[in-house]
């Protein structure tokens, strides 16, 4: 590649890492904004609501931890190293969770579980029973049931990939000597798995840090909610981007316990363990198939099949079918879904190139700039939306005439530019996942033909990069339709989303309406869910 052209692709690289990095870079130098206004503003919060949101704030992760180890863990180990009758329904139907946004069920199970909900009021009626029947949903608890529901796939997922691939040949190792079934169990299959549990918890745990629908809707102080009231309701900016701050220095903690996590998920395998006499799952049967049998049909019935028949009936009986707002219901698809094709087209685009950058220019500063990019996704979108108005705000006030506000916050650039940020690390991480298959010996045999650079990439890497590129482009446009907090903010006048008004419309407690915009989320989530266990069927 010309000397020029080397030096265009690496400015334009650290241009895409600069703005991608904008918003986190803004937050951290917050702190050199430290004003006597922001200062009086956090000490107030720190006597008061500050204890309140990290208290609940550990607690609701110590619940969802709790529950996504339980949930994930045992679904994974029956399926995985047992055989019972529906075992293989149950493998693919266990990912079902992931297609159901933490807001949607806890849609679901306040609209079922509240004081006038249908449950309490036939318990009263039927039981003669007077006031609330049942605790109230909206709390700490049943946030964390939520969020247990929602994410114990991600558990699963590595649980069950690490004890498919490593733990058999141990099994059996372990059988021979004379180790009980139990033994074997808890001294062999899970501690091969307790990386990838640790892994999955801490990507459920940083979900569960960057989720606003729930808490909202359920009135939980958490970080996120602290973060949206110091600037909408205090009006200091500086003090929500200190306090975002302090979220991503805790999701930046669990970040790295998941990578460490992941880095000891590497055990050396051969061709023997692969063939070995107890490849296969041991069959029960009687109590012990029917138990295993519950186990791992109770997650899928409390985490999708009783949400969706929740919202399907307040759908059904809350309102009227011709009253339900049809036409605004088309406007909310349409802007979802051209918002999201508009970021899934630029997330694979930006991918694509930095990937294709890292793989033909192997540095130091390429792999720090996919890095930096890679860590994208983790950052919580109420983080992001601060590190993104937070400037907006000083460049108005030193250049009122700018108009820089008006972009970012009347059109949809602020909104597209907040998606990339989180979401072009899941289209990397797939456009890696496809460049990890392509052998380097083709790059090699390319050049020699006379093909290099940019045509490399277009005529030898684009062809082999179509299905990753596909399958990116399908992450992004669901997780963009999907997304609620950075929306909620950053949308301009009258633009509105399905997340949106499915939230708003629940909030104001009209459910027969949110139903709607909430089911269409679940059926777009379902696409990946779908491709993800065709992808695990096929290994």
């Amino acid at each position: 590649m010309p000397f020029r052209a080397q030096l265009l692709v690496r400015v334009f690289t650290l241009s895409v890492a600069v703005l991608l990095a904008w918003p986190v870079l803004t937050v951290l130098s917050s702190w050199l904004q430290f004003t006597p206004e922001s200062s009086s503003i956090l000490a107030e919060m720190a006597r008061t609501v500050l204890p309140d949101y990290l208290g609940t704030t550990l607690w609701l992760c110590a619940l969802v931890s709790l529950g996504v180890i339980s949930m994930g863990t045992v679904s994974a180990a029956a399926v995985t190293l047992f055989d019972f009758p529906g075992r293989r329904t149950l493998e693919w139907a266990l990912l079902l969770p992931l297609a159901m946004p933490a807001y949607v069920v806890a849609y679901a199970y306040t609209d079922f579980l509240q004081f006038s909900g249908p449950l309490q009021t036939w318990m009263r009626s039927n039981w003669h029973l007077e006031g609330r029947v049942l605790p109230d949903v909206r709390s700490v608890w049943g946030a964390a049931c939520v969020f247990t529901l929602a994410l114990y796939p991600y558990v699963y997922l590595l649980a069950r990939t690490a004890l498919a691939e490593r733990a058999n040949h141990l099994m059996e190792a372990a059988r021979l000597l004379g180790a009980s079934m139990p033994r074997r169990i808890l001294r062999v299959a899970l501690p091969l798995a307790r990386p990838a549990i640790a892994a999955g918890t801490a990507l459920a745990l940083m979900e569960t840090l960057a989720d606003f629908g729930v808490s909202s809707y359920f009135g939980i102080q958490t970080f996120t909610a602290g973060i949206y009231k110091a600037w909408l309701v205090m009006d200091s900016r500086t003090a929500a981007a200190q306090l975002a701050t302090l979220l991503l220095v805790v999701v930046v903690g669990l970040l790295a316990l998941e990578q460490r996590a992941q880095s000891r998920l590497r055990f050396a395998s051969t061709r023997a363990d692969r063939v070995s006499a107890e490849s296969h799952p041991s069959r029960l049967s009687g109590w012990a198939a029917v138990a295993a049998l519950v186990l791992c049909a109770l997650p899928v019935l409390f985490g999708f099949v009783l949400p969706v028949a929740f919202m399907l009936r307040a759908l059904v009986l809350g309102t009227e079918w011709a009253d339900l707002p049809w036409a605004r219901f088309g406007q909310w698809a349409l802007t979802s879904l051209s918002l999201g094709l508009t970021t899934a087209v630029l997330a694979v685009g930006i991918a694509v190139l930095l990937a294709s950058y890292a793989r033909l220019q192997p540095s130091r500063m390429s792999r720090l700039v996919m890095r930096w990019v890679g860590l994208g996704y983790a950052v919580p979108g109420a983080v992001i939306v601060v590190g993104l108005l937070l400037p907006v705000g000083w460049l108005q006030a030193a250049w009122p005439n700018s108009g820089i506000g008006f972009w970012l916050t009347a059109t949809v650039l602020g909104l597209v530019w907040a998606y990339l940020v989180r979401f072009v690390a899941v289209a990397l991480q797939s456009v890696q996942s496809g460049y990890s298959r392509l052998s380097p010996s083709l790059d090699d045999s390319a050049r020699m033909l006379g093909v290099s650079g940019l045509r490399l990439v277009a005529r030898v890497h684009g062809p082999l990069l179509r299905k990753p590129a596909a399958a990116a482009a399908l992450l992004v446009l669901v997780d963009v339709m999907k997304e609620l907090p950075a929306t909620l903010v950053l949308r301009p006048f009258n633009t509105d989303t399905l997340a949106v008004m499915a939230y708003q419309l629940a909030r104001d407690e009209r459910l027969g309406e949110a139903a709607l915009p909430a089911l269409a989320l679940v059926l777009v989530g379902l696409l990946p869910v779908i491709l993800l266990s065709r992808t695990l069927r096929r290994q």
